[in-house]
């Protein structure tokens, strides 16, 4: 498997709307290895497709704590079919927005509808902490990120220090 590079912000290519994916081919299974390395590696509990430079609409989520209960789940084409009407607040962070974090809330409880590696749609029901982390990784495959569900003023300072980082060459 080879690891990726994982963009960071403000590279523009994060804000772009992914493709959605006919099917899960060859290219695609070792994208979605690839990606759960690379995740794995930074370390992270999320990635999406657009996060190295992909824009289909992939992505991969495991949030096992060790490794040997690790439960990788490699979803195309990921969309919410129903949401919760109560809501959580968890600190996120980003793999794409390194050293920062912000609350955000979203729903607490939801169902995705994905593609899944065997060309058939499935459906996952999440609540908690996955529900959170497929809803932030979905949001990628719109352009968004977490920061943007902060306020300006947060959001543009974090942005500057990461800028600033770049210009660094850190």
């Amino acid at each position: 498997m080879a690891l990726l590079e994982i963009l960071t912000a403000p590279d523009p290519r994060l804000t772009k709307k992914s493709a959605p994916v006919e099917r899960i081919d060859d290219k695609m299974l070792r994208l979605m290895d690839d990606m759960l390395d690379t995740m794995y590696e930074a370390p992270g509990i999320g990635l999406a497709a657009p996060q190295v430079g992909v824009l289909s609409r992939i992505i991969v989520v495991d949030i096992a704590k060790d490794e040997a209960d690790r439960a990788p789940l490699r979803m195309a084409n990921p969309e919410i079919v129903w949401v919760s009407d109560d809501d959580n607040t968890y600190e996120e962070g980003c793999l794409s927005v390194p050293a920062h974090y912000g609350n955000v809330t979203r729903p607490r409880a939801v169902k995705v509808r994905y593609l899944g590696t065997d060309n058939q749609s499935h459906e996952i029901e999440a609540d908690g902490l996955l529900a959170t982390v497929l809803q932030h990784e979905m949001d990628h495959l719109d352009g968004i990120l977490f920061i943007d569900h902060m306020s300006a003023l947060k959001r543009n300072m974090i942005l500057r220090k990461l800028l600033k980082s770049k210009k660094d060459g850190r």
